[in-house]
């Protein structure tokens, strides 16, 4: 196993990043074989149980109510609908499903404890649960991880710096407080970003140090390939190479060599081989299914015949971290206080979202 690193600089990164590539192949390759099997990949399904509506400003998401897209908005699913999607997903070949939800953060409430409940159902099926739901206070965290969570999903999304030139309405640091929160339980963390939003290397690279430097490192750490939606501030953006997904996947193998590093948005626009590639430098876990929230991903039955191509298996639940057990509702320690934290908005204008805000008044006013 090798030795983890809580110390990289932006340079060193930088430095491993921008190998001849052959080089880099092989020094990725070589950490992935020390610390993970090659041949499994783990796959999960992600669930948006809430869908459009969200209030928060960010520039890639086409989920955001300021903006004009095609993504239609749904209430909270409910937890049968949840479990029954869960099913499908494991018959599938899944072993951990992540549900998502359109919030800027959790508000303790009947919604809040219909989250809950869906994490006990999955959970009792024998599948790892995962949740996106925003920011989390400590209390709510606690009640997460008593219902059963095995990961909390919250991305850094890119570097601080870049960070502000995306996103408006939260800040960096109620990110890291977050993660922070979570730490305080047994769930792991999930923690990623973005690449192909006009960035800089030196920015992706400055992604890569906030999470390796983190203590522990992410359990799990997703690298999306920008999807670019009509309506959105960075609809203009031309997709990511998969020169680019190779690099930055091989680099966090690299600096992270006990993390899962989740191949995830931007599956589509990859060949096969590109994919092969990918896994053969240190990406071990997919998301299977058509959408990704509300982005499109590949058929679970291409997935399938890609792995039997590649004489991959999928990875099996719980071989990372052991199961959670469930706490029953009746049976809680944790509460719900009624919080209501401050959570940071920033406030700061971006342009080509204020510039992307009015295209949306302009649309609904013809």
């Amino acid at each position: 196993m090798s030795d983890i690193r809580h110390d990289w600089k932006r340079a060193e990164i930088l430095e491993l990043y921008n190998l001849p590539m052959m080089e880099l192949l092989y020094r990725a390759a070589t950490v992935h074989r020390e610390n993970h099997d090659p041949n499994t990949v783990q796959v999960s399904t992600l669930l948006s149980i809430k869908t459009g509506g969200c209030p928060e400003d960010c520039g890639y998401c086409p989920q955001a109510a300021r903006y004009h897209t095609e993504v239609e908005g749904n209430d909270l699913m409910s937890v049968s609908q949840v479990k029954a999607q869960a099913l499908r997903a494991k018959a599938s070949g899944s072993s951990r499903v992540c549900m998502g939800a359109a919030w800027r953060n959790v508000k303790d409430g009947p919604e809040f404890d219909q989250v809950l409940e869906m994490v006990r159902t999955i959970n009792k099926l024998d599948l790892e649960v995962c949740c996106t739901l925003g920011m989390v206070t400590e209390n709510q965290a606690k009640r997460l991880a008593e219902a059963g969570l095995y990961a909390y999903n919250h991305n850094l999304d890119s570097s601080e710096e870049y960070y502000k030139e995306v996103i408006s309405t939260r800040g960096y640091g109620d990110r890291l407080e977050t993660i922070g929160n979570v730490r305080k339980t047994n769930v792991t963390v999930c923690s990623g970003g973005i690449i192909g939003m006009g960035e800089s290397l030196e920015d992706r690279a400055g992604m890569l140090v906030a999470l390796s430097t983190l203590d522990p490192q992410p359990e799990s750490v997703p690298i999306n390939a920008l999807v670019a939606v009509e309506g959105t501030p960075l609809e203009d953006q031309k997709p990511v190479e998969i020169w680019e997904m190779v690099r930055m996947v091989a680099t966090a193998r690299i600096v992270m060599p006990h993390t899962q590093v989740r191949l995830t948005a931007g599956r589509t626009e990859m060949s096969q081989e590109g994919q092969a590639l990918c896994f053969f430098v240190g990406a071990n876990s997919i998301f299977a299914g058509d959408k990704l929230l509300t982005t499109p991903n590949p058929d679970v039955v291409q997935d399938m015949e890609m792995f039997d191509k590649l004489g991959l298996s999928p990875q099996k639940a719980f071989e990372k971290a052991p199961q959670p057990k469930t706490v029953e509702a009746g049976d809680s320690v944790y509460t719900a206080l009624g919080e209501k934290p401050k959570w940071s908005r920033p406030g700061h204008v971006i342009p080509r979202n204020e510039a992307a805000k009015g295209h949306e008044k302009s649309v609904r006013t013809e």
